[in-house]
């Protein structure tokens, strides 16, 4: 399995996955020109991708859907697009691809995070929410790579100009996760086959990946025992394209750690 991570954070999101069969794009909040050149330096054309998953319908996760009106959209909510609807817990295939959408916590009606599995390895992808419940750990333990929101770090936020409305919101457990929740969500479920993290959904104005990577690193490192040597720990910037899976190389520029948490390339 290989994924792109095309973009992450407040500004769009956008996740291609493939393998020999199947390719598939979660959310399509970017610009059209970003999306459209970011899929051409992969070598994707849209009519290559076989079905879109969304997550739920904030503009920074479904600003392109008018360009997949052609496409089989899968979506826990209602679009201005036809839709197979999915709900929380009721996996489905697509193809060979088993897809369990699992239940978020976030102000916009109805959201899901995604587990996918093709019978050799299995992704988890969730961002945007304010907890994650505790019946979930174990669908998502022993994933192969996890995409997990890691947006804010709660001092850092609460010394930002904004107002305090919305700080109460992005800390409640209808906003998103800060990096001390996403390191212990990713202490009950990374294990030994865990090869690649990548920390997404980053605010640039209330945490830094610096900050997300020390979090979730010594958190790892303090618990756990049994990690894959070769694991790599990344933190996605907003328009800095992360790529993994088969045999996963890391851009030089890419903010990351291996396993043993020395500093490789900071930025």
């Amino acid at each position: 399995m290989i994924f792109d991570l095309l973009a992450s954070g407040s500004k769009g999101n956008a996740c291609l996955i493939r393998d020999e069969a199947m390719c598939v794009l979660i959310d399509c909040g970017t610009s059209k020109k970003y999306l459209l050149d970011q899929l051409s330096r992969l070598g994707v054309g849209l009519d290559e991708i076989d079905d879109v998953l969304i997550t739920h319908d904030h503009s920074d996760h479904i600003a392109q859907i008018g360009v997949f009106r052609q496409h089989t959209v899968w979506s826990p909510v209602n679009l201005p697009v036809p839709v197979v609807h999915v709900d929380a817990e009721r996996r489905f295939l697509l193809g060979h691809l088993s897809v369990l959408p699992i239940a978020l916590s976030h102000d916009s009606g109805d959201t899901v995070g995604y587990i996918i599995e093709n019978g050799r390895e299995k992704l988890v992808y969730v961002t945007d929410t304010g907890y994650v419940k505790d019946r979930y750990l174990e669908v998502m333990r022993g994933a192969d790579y996890i995409i997990l929101e890691s947006n804010h770090d709660p001092e850092q936020l609460m010394r930002t100009r904004r107002p305090r409305y919305l700080k109460m919101r992005i800390m409640s457990d209808t906003g998103h996760l800060c990096n001390e929740d996403a390191a212990s969500v990713l202490d009950a479920v990374v294990t030994s086959r865990t090869k690649m993290i990548v920390l997404a959904h980053i605010s640039q104005e209330a945490n830094t990946r610096e900050a997300a990577l020390d979090t979730a690193s010594e958190h790892l490192l303090r618990y756990h025992h049994d990690l894959n040597r070769s694991l790599i720990i990344a933190a996605a910037g907003q328009y800095e394209p992360i790529h993994g899976g088969n045999d996963e190389k890391v851009d030089p520029g890419t903010v990351f750690r291996s396993v043993g948490m020395e500093r490789i390339s900071d930025r």
